[in-house]
C-alpha cells in the first residue's frame, strides 16, 4: 500500500463493533433497559448469548483499553461474584424461558484472574436457567501468565469449550514494556493440556507495540506453525491516552510509525497465510475447516460484542458486571464502571444500567449495511433490503450516508468496487474498511467525537 493512501486514510475513524458505536450512547434507566429485554423476546433472532465481565487483573498492562483494575481484597471479589449471580436472576426472569443460550463469554480484565471453581458456579447458575443449542460456544479469555497447569485442567471440567490465550507477544522485552507477565507454563504445554479435549484455541496478539518490528511481529505469530491454533487474531492497537492515561507511558517509550504498523500486520498475514489460515474480517485468522471460515465464504459472517460468529451462535447479548454492554435487537445497554456502586446497586435489588441508545429503524438498516462490510468486506444491498423486508437497494441507501462521489474516490484509490448494488474491499488486508464504513454512516456527519485511527 503506498504511502500516500495510508497518510489520507489513516485517520480517526470507529471501529464499528457496535453500530452506533459505543461513544454515541446517552443516559438510560434501569427500567428502560428492563422494557428493552422485555421487547427483545419479540425479536427474529432468539438466541441468547450471555456476556461477563471480569474487571480484575492480577497485573494491568500498560496498553490496555478495557474497564479493567488492579486485583482487589479477597472481600471485594467475593462481593462481585455473589452480585453477578443477582444480577443475572434479575436479568433472566425477564428473557422467555423458552429461548436458548447460543453463548455465553467472559471478558475482562482477566477472567482467569478469580478461582475456577467461582467461575463454574457462574456456568452452572447460567446453563440451568435456560436450554441450549446443540453445542453452545463457552468461551473465555485467558491470560496465560497466571494459569497453573491444574487450573487449565479445571477449566476443561467446568463447561468451557473455546479458550483465547492472550499472547500478545512472544518477546520478553516487549512483555516488560507493556508490563504484561509471561506464561506461566510453556505455551506448547497449555496445547497438549487443551487438546486432550474436543475444545477450540485462539491465540491472541497485538501489534503496534514498543520494541516491536514487522520481522519481530512475523516471527511471533509463527508460532502458530508448531502449536496450529484453531484461530489467531491480530489486533491493532489502539493508542487512546485521552481515555486511559496509563498508555502515555507507551509515548515516551517510544511507538512503531503507522507504515511500520501497516508492515507489521501486512506480513504476519502472509506468514500465516503460508501456514494454511486464511483471513476474516480485519483482524482474524482461522483454518480451512472453521465455521467462520465456511460462513465467510457464504458471505454471512456476522459479528457481536463477543467477537465474530456465525448465524448458528448469534444471539442477542445480556451484559452482566461492571461496563458490560448489553446489544439488543433494538436497543444498547451498559452498565456503569465503579465496582462498589454496582455491588451495592445489585444488593439493594436494581440494575446499575447507566447509559445506552434506541435505535431508529433505519439505524437498524445502517447497522445491517456496516456488520456486512466490516464482516465480509463486502455489501449487497439488495440482499439487505429482501433480509429486512424492504423494497429495494434503494430504500436501504436512502437509510445510509450513501455520497456517490466519495465512494468513487475511494474506488479511483484502489480502496473499494462500486456497482450499483454492492460495494466490495478490493483488498480483504485493507485496515481501510473502517473508513468505507464511516463513509456510510450518517451519524459521520459532522461528528466531534474522537476515535483511534486504523492503523
Amino acid at each position: 500500500m503506498v504511502q500516500e493512501i495510508i497518510d489520507k486514510y489513516n485517520v480517526s475513524t470507529p471501529r464499528y463493533t457496535s453500530y452506533p458505536p459505543a461513544n454515541y450512547f446517552d443516559k438510560m434507566s434501569s427500567e428502560d433497559f428492563i422494557a428493552d429485554v422485555d421487547k427483545s423476546n419479540e425479536a427474529k433472532n432468539d438466541n441468547i448469548s450471555f456476556y461477563i465481565h471480569m474487571p480484575f487483573c492480577r497485573r494491568l498492562c500498560l496498553y490496555c483499553g478495557c474497564n479493567s483494575y488492579p486485583m482487589s481484597d479477597k472481600h471485594t471479589v467475593d462481593e462481585y461474584i455473589k452480585a453477578l449471580h443477582k444480577e443475572i436472576d434479575l436479568v433472566a426472569k425477564h428473557i422467555s424461558p423458552n429461548r436458548k443460550i447460543s453463548q455465553i463469554h467472559y471478558g475482562g480484565g482477566s477472567p482467569t484472574a478469580i478461582a475456577t471453581s467461582e467461575l463454574k458456579a457462574l456456568n452452572e447458575h447460567m446453563l440451568s436457567l435456560f436450554p441450549t443449542i446443540e453445542n453452545p460456544e463457552i468461551a473465555i479469555e485467558c491470560h496465560p501468565g497466571f494459569l497453573t497447569e491444574k487450573e487449565w485442567g479445571e477449566l476443561l471440567e467446568y463447561h468451557f469449550n473455546r479458550f483465547s490465550i492472550g499472547v500478545q507477544d512472544t518477546k520478553p522485552e516487549v512483555l516488560k514494556a507493556v508490563n504484561r507477565q509471561e506464561p506461566e507454563i510453556p505455551l506448547k504445554e497449555i496445547f497438549n493440556i487443551l487438546r486432550s479435549r474436543d475444545v477450540s484455541i485462539n491465540m491472541d496478539f497485538l501489534f503496534g507495540l514498543p520494541y516491536q518490528t514487522p520481522e519481530s511481529f512475523a516471527q511471533s505469530v509463527s508460532i502458530a506453525k508448531e502449536l496450529r491454533p484453531d484461530r489467531l487474531v491480530t489486533f491493532s492497537y489502539g493508542h487512546v491516552p485521552w481515555v486511559f492515561k496509563r498508555q502515555q507511558v507507551l509515548e515516551r517509550i517510544g511507538l512503531p510509525k503507522p507504515e511500520d504498523k501497516n508492515r507489521m500486520f501486512t506480513l504476519a498475514a502472509q506468514t500465516l497465510e503460508g501456514m494454511g489460515y486464511n483471513q476474516l474480517g480485519m483482524d482474524h485468522f482461522v483454518l480451512p475447516t472453521d465455521e467462520l471460515y465456511i460462513a465467510r465464504q457464504q458471505k454471512m459472517l456476522r459479528r457481536n460484542f463477543q467477537g465474530y460468529c456465525t448465524l448458528r451462535t448469534t444471539g442477542q447479548v445480556y451484559a452482566f458486571g461492571v461496563s458490560g454492554i448489553s446489544q439488543l435487537d433494538g436497543a444498547y445497554a451498559q452498565n456503569g464502571k465503579d465496582i462498589p456502586t454496582y455491588i451495592d446497586t445489585i444488593n439493594n435489588g436494581d440494575l446499575y444500567v447507566q447509559k445506552g441508545y434506541r435505535l431508529t429503524d433505519s439505524q437498524k438498516v445502517v447497522r445491517e449495511v456496516i456488520e456486512a462490510l466490516m464482516c465480509n468486506y463486502h455489501v449487497d444491498f439488495s440482499s439487505i433490503a429482501q433480509r429486512l423486508g424492504l423494497k429495494n437497494a434503494t430504500e436501504v441507501k436512502s437509510c445510509c450516508n450513501y455520497d456517490i462521489d466519495k465512494l468513487k474516490e475511494m474506488e479511483s484509490d484502489g480502496i473499494i468496487s462500486l456497482t450499483d448494488d454492492s460495494i466490495t474491499l478490493t483488498d480483504e488486508r485493507s485496515p481501510f474498511v473502517r473508513n468505507v464504513a464511516a463513509a456510510l454512516d450518517p451519524m459521520m456527519l459532522n461528528t466531534t467525537r474522537q476515535f483511534s485511527k486504523p492503523i
